[in-house]
């Protein structure tokens, strides 16, 4: 089971990403994959981007950072991803209007992907793709997730709202994804 968070600016721009593949069981069911609900005929001539919407997962466990040389996955995958969580921006927004809370738990589904989202203060948005309900463990991780980005932006060599390249913030961050992931 993987789980993919992105951290982005008010902007909308990426900052960080993490592709995390958990050791836990499953606890939901899977989804059927998006070839059974279209018809025979439109299958054949669609295969391999069936299979890529479908969300097979190959994609290696690595870091991107938008600007840098590191790709997040060598997976045919990795679009979609990054479409489904670029997607979700406008569901997001209008749950931000409806509800004043900073987790806003499920935002939206797309296949077997659940969109779960953070709201700082600061309009930054955590944005995390995951196949399972688990949403105390989401709660808590998104919590460690804020507090690691206010100790990184309050650091005299950061810059505000650019690409978070730090090692250190990386690793802190794979440790709480396997902690509560």
């Amino acid at each position: 089971m993987s789980h993919h968070l992105f951290l982005l600016s008010p902007s909308d721009t990426p900052l960080y990403s993490l592709t995390h593949y958990s050791t836990k069981p499953a606890q939901a069911a899977a989804a059927s994959p998006l070839s059974a609900n279209l018809p025979t005929w439109s299958t054949s001539a669609f295969a391999g981007t069936l299979t890529a919407l479908s969300g097979a997962s190959s994609m290696t466990q690595s870091h991107y950072v938008q600007g840098s040389g590191v790709k997040m996955g060598g997976g045919q995958d990795r679009h979609v991803i990054q479409m489904i969580a670029n997607a979700s921006l406008d569901a997001i927004e209008d749950v931000m209007r409806r509800d004043g809370a900073m987790y806003l738990k499920s935002v939206d589904k797309f296949n077997e992907w659940t969109v779960s989202a953070f709201v700082t203060p600061g309009n930054m948005k955590f944005i995390l793709l995951h196949e399972s309900k688990n949403d105390e463990g989401i709660r808590l991780f998104f919590h460690d997730v804020w507090e690691l980005y206010v100790k990184t932006a309050l650091n005299a060599f950061h810059t505000a709202h650019s690409a978070i390249r730090s090692p250190v913030f990386d690793t802190r961050v794979r440790a709480s994804a396997k902690k509560h992931l």
